[in-house]
């Protein structure tokens, strides 16, 4: 059996369902592929789930110090079957609603492998998609005009030290643990190890994070990522960084066991488990790209800027063609390439006005260029911070940790940086990320009368602070 379709996506990640939905809405008859459920490693092993978890460890946390608010209750305890189930029916209720957006734009949906086949007597181009269906059934035969690549990302494991979901446990392992370990030790400081580690450590687990680089959260501002690293200590979390692990020293049994070489001694470690989080690989194998001239460099798909491919009819989005491997970012370059398929005339998109999130407890955000960044790019630079301590609404919440800090070009006042860190950021970051988009200057953003009280005031501040006139320092 073949079918004819304007464009078949390989993958209904956050990526691969949006752009579907923008094709449809640009009239075009289009199908979907997909070997797991619509939705996604972001809605059923990343973004939702992870962040479900978070919100009860943090609700767990916020209820052991519940006296400081003047509520007294007895002893907190958690019921974490009750986390997880909570967690799945979020995912549960999105995957509907997923389901619902393409039946309702009326996109054919194939449930399966789907693989790019060479010339053949289906097109004398590459491009025909084979689906090796989930169900047994005969393949099918999808004959597109374009074709879209948004295939995703998989944990990416140490060679040695191979993920077997009991003892070595990667992000997709850990979020179908049943019952909590007393201990882990996490490999790897960067966005998602720090995310588990606040996580597991707000649990009630003793958790130790061995990071390769000096500082954890690499791709950070160094002022940041130091706060960070000071905030999670002071709860508990063990931090090494500068630290090699040493994958041939793995020992299961009793728990695990594992050396790491650390400024040149080699220091031994011992938990109930070992989470594994030193990133994640693109998804470019089994697809096909063997029978097309897509190039593929270090691991992930080439493309220009509308997201085209070296073969002009096959376009490629998300963490398949590496950069910033985050849903958001998947999801408007399927727009990007969909509108481009279409003959809209996109502009593409400017990756340094990308609000970058972190949703560890405190949380981190950030966009646009850190300090060292615009030095080495040759800015002259001014810059503000300021620390939530000074702000009403955070001494409400009682989360007072933190700081937001501005970096302005000294020549022409543009914002060229912001990085937070503190209560609820990940939702603050939009404003700063829009003065990028509008190449506002920070004075422009201070002038801004933010409302009061609210946490949003530490940007104005911040802001003022650049030029030395913060009003609450």
């Amino acid at each position: 059996m073949a079918e004819e379709y304007d464009l078949v996506i390989l993958g209904a990640g956050t990526g691969g369902y949006v752009a579907a939905i923008r094709a449809a809405q640009h009239g075009l008859k289009v199908a979907v592929v997909e070997k797991e459920k619509l939705g996604g490693t972001c809605l059923h092993k990343g973004c939702i789930p992870s962040k479900a978890l978070l919100r009860s460890a943090e609700v767990f946390a916020t209820s052991k110090r519940s006296e400081e608010f003047g509520v007294i209750t007895n002893e907190v305890s958690l019921d974490f079957k009750k986390v997880q189930a909570r967690k799945e029916s979020i995912v549960d209720q999105l995957h509907r609603g997923v389901q619902h957006l393409l039946k309702k734009g009326k996109i054919d949906v194939y449930e399966g492998t789907g693989r790019i086949l060479g010339p053949s007597i289906f097109s004398p181009t590459p491009g025909t998609i084979s689906v090796e269906r989930s169900d047994g059934e005969e393949n099918t035969m999808l004959i597109p005009q374009y074709v879209l690549i948004a295939t995703g990302s998989s944990p990416r494991e140490l060679p040695g030290l191979a993920a077997d979901g009991k003892y070595v446990l990667t992000s997709d392992h850990a979020l179908e643990l049943e019952v909590l370990p007393k201990s882990i030790i996490i490999v790897g400081g960067g966005v998602i190890g720090i995310e588990w580690a606040s996580m597991l450590n707000d649990f009630g687990v003793e958790v130790t994070v061995i990071e390769y680089s000096e500082q954890i959260l690499p791709t950070e501002d160094a002022a940041i990522a130091k706060e960070a690293a000071r905030i999670l200590k002071n709860k508990g979390i063990k931090m090494v960084t500068g630290a090699k692990v040493l994958p041939e020293t793995l020992e299961k049994g009793q728990g695990v066991t594992v050396q790491a070489e650390v400024k040149g001694q080699q220091e031994l470690y011992h938990a109930d488990q070992l989470l594994l989080s030193v990133g994640r690989s693109a998804n470019v194998a089994d697809i096909g790209l063997e029978n097309t001239d897509i190039q593929v460099e270090d691991g992930v798909i080439v493309v220009n800027e509308f997201n085209q491919t070296k073969e002009s009819h096959m376009y490629a989005i998300g963490d398949v063609i590496g950069g910033l491997q985050l849903a958001h970012v998947a999801s408007h370059e399927g727009i990007v390439a969909v509108d481009h398929i279409a003959g809209k005339k996109p502009d593409p998109i400017n990756y340094d006005t990308v609000a970058k999130c972190i949703y560890s407890n405190p949380e981190v955000a950030s966009v646009g260029l850190t300090e060292k960044q615009a030095v080495e790019q040759g800015y002259q630079i001014k810059v503000g911070t300021f620390p939530f301590k000074a702000i009403g609404k955070a001494l409400v919440y009682g989360e007072t940790d933190g700081f937001v800090k501005v970096i302005a070009n000294e020549d022409n006042q543009d914002v060229l940086g912001v990085h937070m860190i503190g209560p609820h950021v990940t939702d603050l970051i939009s404003e700063a990320a829009l003065a990028k988009v509008l190449d506002a200057a920070h004075f422009e953003v201070a002038e801004m009368i933010h409302p009061h009280p609210t946490l949003s005031e530490v940007i104005g501040e911040a802001a003022l602070a650049v030029d030395g006139l913060a009003i609450h320092s």
